[in-house]
């Protein structure tokens, strides 16, 4: 492996050779300021199954703090091709029941990469560390650091999506109905540029907390050791009002942006009934949706009729109708497919 460093101003660009391919690395300073109940000794987060997953010439900037809580940076990586325009920025979260995991978790969205997009992964509060609302305090204030910082990532800010799975998913659903909303600002940075996203798809997480046992489960989840719980300090059925406050569903509005949603239907982990709630509620608001339902599909994605690789597929499909006006639906509506 051969290594170039080279300083240009505030920005320390490294390029690498690992035989076939060539990634350059840049590393920015100074910038303008899962399976959802699986246990922490389960988790891998290794940056390198995502860095292979790169395609040759990726530009990549790792590391980067969007925010602070306390002594705690909160870290977000970016991930974009060579280009002479602005790119759209698809912003991934990864599932990990709000308690454990980062942004180097996961990240399939990097197949957009070869489709034009930038793609965002970002580390958030855990549930242990501070509860709700702090990790979609988090969320927002990373949206609104890349839009502040638009330029410097070469990103068109208006073109911002958000994807993520199962407790990822809840928070990618909370940001797409929490756009239009002047509420979880506590950063700085929420109020120097706008924490809205104009795309989302949300993929099995939890959406109405206390309806989750309403259906088939395989956990009784108003138990206090419970993720959702957790992640409100209470259990649930002692704290309406908290789980209300958690609620994607509780901030649906006919300004919402569009959303692909989806779940599988053999998920018990977190039961389809979540997602066709949030469905229904963003068409009776006048809200573009639509719910994919992935056929034999368990939590994750990790069994079905179809890859994970092939659903994502699906969603950028999605995003190209939404940020791509070659292929943009004009057709403005809402439906269920399977």
């Amino acid at each position: 492996m051969r290594q170039h460093e080279q300083m240009a101003g505030k920005e320390v660009s490294i390029v690498k050779e690992c035989g076939m391919r060539t990634v350059a690395v840049s590393f920015v300073a100074g910038l303008t300021v899962c399976v959802l109940w699986a246990t922490p000794l389960a988790a891998k987060d290794d940056p390198q199954e995502i860095l292979g997953a790169l395609p040759k010439g990726t530009l990549i900037e790792r590391d980067i703090v969007y925010a602070t809580n306390g002594e705690r940076k909160m870290l977000l990586d970016v991930y974009r091709p060579k280009s002479d325009k602005p790119l759209p920025l698809v912003i991934w979260l990864y599932g990990g029941a709000w308690d454990w995991g980062n942004k180097d978790r996961s990240n399939p969205m990097v197949a957009l990469i070869e489709r034009g997009y930038a793609v965002s992964g970002v580390t958030y509060t855990k549930s242990r560390e501070e509860i709700f609302p702090a990790v979609i305090n988090d969320c927002r204030a990373a949206v609104s650091f890349l839009r502040l910082n638009a330029k410097q990532f070469n990103l068109d800010p208006k073109r911002f999506g958000a994807c993520g799975e199962s407790s990822g998913g809840h928070l990618t659903a909370l940001l797409a109905t929490t756009s239009d909303i002047q509420e979880f600002m506590k950063h700085p940075v929420t109020r120097q540029a706008s924490p809205a996203i104009q795309a989302a798809s949300p993929w099995c997480g939890p959406t109405d907390f206390l309806k989750l046992n309403d259906v088939k489960c395989d956990q009784d989840y108003s138990k206090k050791h419970s993720a959702p719980s957790r992640l409100i300090g209470q259990p649930l059925k002692e704290a309406p009002e908290k789980c209300k406050q958690a609620n994607p569903i509780s901030y649906v509005s006919k300004d919402d942006p569009p959303c692909f949603i989806v779940h599988g239907d053999a998920d018990f982990v977190v039961p389809l009934n979540q997602s066709e709630l949030l469905h229904a509620a963003l068409v009776k608001a006048g809200v573009p949706s639509t719910l994919y339902v992935a056929k034999g599909g368990n939590h994750g994605f990790s069994k079905g009729v179809e890859t994970q690789q092939q659903i994502v597929e699906k969603v950028a499909d999605f995003f190209d109708s939404q940020f791509k006006k070659e292929t943009k639906n004009s057709k403005a509506g809402s439906s269920r497919e399977r």
